[in-house]
């Protein structure tokens, strides 16, 4: 686990957001959670310039690139040579004395660069080393990515460093190994190091390559143009050099009789978090977070507290934000927030709903509906599918989130947007639905 001096510990905040006034007898309490950090290697969402950095003094981190190899990659020959490009930009932006290697993907994997079970550390000859040995990568055989993540994993941890990051890219479906064996090797690393994965061409499985993401708390996309690969791969690359802070876990305190009924991410993805909860001692529960740069995102906790009269408070919950240590100690980050329950008989106080609740209370049913509604699709279920889809554009069309408007536009005919009134395509093509797919659980912030 992570242990740092305060110097490069960016400043943690939290600020919560709920109607704390319940009717009599009410008892679930929601609030949204927003965790900002500052001082960390990016400014705004934007990544700190590489002069910034001098020589020897880059993050704390270790960094693996993992390159499918497979028979695949040659068809179209774009393929390969654009993950080659991409990969050889990822090289280029990995800050000097950073740890790194490149490891070779197929029903096996394999060490590209340095070898010998070694990571390398950043420079501009160790750089130049490994784009001259991604020009022996070669496409043949199948594909088996938990054997990519466990080599990974074993590369990654021989590092003595706060930070540990994959990046994962696929053109195709996980073929050679069960998804019982996938899953074994996602919960093996998670927690050990974060992943970012992408999914190039349409061959692959949305569901395998979100799910990669999701388990080890990184970001998924489509790149559906092989040519587009250098520019996506550039900018993970360097989003990971802006990281800081690895391990931060979301604690929640409750107060007896009160129980946490949800926590999920809402910004800037959707992200269920409940079942990842790890117990920190009487009453309290840490959540995984991953790592962190200057950045801010919004969770949503759903508190179910014991019933109380009219004029009576408590506190439901105290979110606070750790580091939990390897010998069991935790390091305090020192933000807090508050989650209050007052029940009173004041019927418009009781019964407003918190914007940023209602907001992101959408927002997680838009991404539910897609998936739904794309499921039913599959199924040649016409009606299902255009209720859900229609639903979805709804809401999009309701919180402004302009992006998945967009994408479900290229999936339905819609006649109505307010009203949700929508016609499935008779055609669509097979990038647009995956691009809707992977990018379902992407947020738009509240409106302040």
């Amino acid at each position: 686990m992570a242990n740092f001096s305060k110097s490069n510990v960016p400043q943690f905040s939290v600020d919560v957001y709920q109607n704390e006034y319940l009717p009599d007898g009410a008892r679930e309490v929601n609030a949204i959670v927003t965790v900002s950090s500052t001082g960390g290697g990016t400014i705004g969402s934007a990544v700190a310039a590489p002069h910034l950095y001098t020589a020897g003094q880059g993050p704390d981190a270790a960094v693996a690139i993992m390159v499918d190899c497979s028979g695949s990659m040659d068809y179209p020959p774009t393929k390969m040579r654009g993950a080659r490009d991409a990969t050889a930009a990822a090289i280029d932006s990995v800050r000097d004395g950073v740890h790194f290697a490149v490891i070779g993907g197929t029903h096996v994997a394999k060490e590209v660069y340095p070898g010998g079970g070694r990571l390398a550390v950043a420079d501009a000859a160790t750089r130049e080393q490994a784009k001259q040995a991604l020009r022996k990568l070669s496409a043949g055989g199948g594909t088996a990515i938990g054997t990519w993540l466990r080599l990974a994993d074993r590369l990654l941890s021989s590092a003595d460093v706060s930070i540990r990051h994959g990046i994962v890219l696929t053109d195709g479906r996980n073929e050679h190994e069960s998804p019982e064996d996938l899953k074994a090797a996602l919960d093996s690393c998670a927690g050990r190091f974060t992943c970012d994965a992408r999914g190039v061409g349409t061959d692959w499985e949305v569901k395998e390559v979100t799910g990669i993401a999701s388990a080890l708390l990184g970001t998924a996309d489509i790149v559906a143009d092989p040519a587009a690969l250098t520019a996506d791969f550039t900018h993970m690359m360097e989003t990971a050099m802006g990281k800081e802070v690895a391990d931060v876990a979301l604690r929640l305190w409750t107060p007896v009789g009160t129980e946490i009924k949800f926590v999920k991410q809402v910004a800037p993805t959707v992200e269920e978090l409940t079942g990842r909860r790890t117990e920190a001692g009487p009453r309290a529960g840490d959540y995984p977070t991953g790592s962190w740069g200057d950045e801010s995102r919004d969770y949503h906790v759903c508190v179910e507290v014991p019933s109380a009269g009219i004029g009576q408070e408590m506190l439901a919950a105290r979110v606070s934000l750790v580091i939990p240590q390897s010998d069991g100690s935790v390091q305090n980050l020192g933000a807090q927030g508050l989650v209050r329950a007052v029940w009173t008989d004041d019927m418009a106080a009781s019964t407003s709903i918190n914007p940023q609740v209602a907001h992101y209370t959408g927002q997680a049913e838009l991404a539910q509906v897609i998936q739904q509604g794309l499921d039913a699709r599959k199924l040649g279920d016409v009606d299902g599918a255009t209720a859900k889809l229609g639903r979805a554009v709804q809401l999009a069309s309701a919180s402004g989130n302009a992006d998945t408007a967009k994408l479900l536009a290229k999936v339905v005919d819609v006649v109505d947007a307010a009203a949700g009134t929508v016609r499935l395509k008779a055609r669509v093509e097979e990038a647009d639905e995956m691009t809707l797919e992977t990018r379902s659980t992407k947020t738009v912030r509240v409106k302040k």
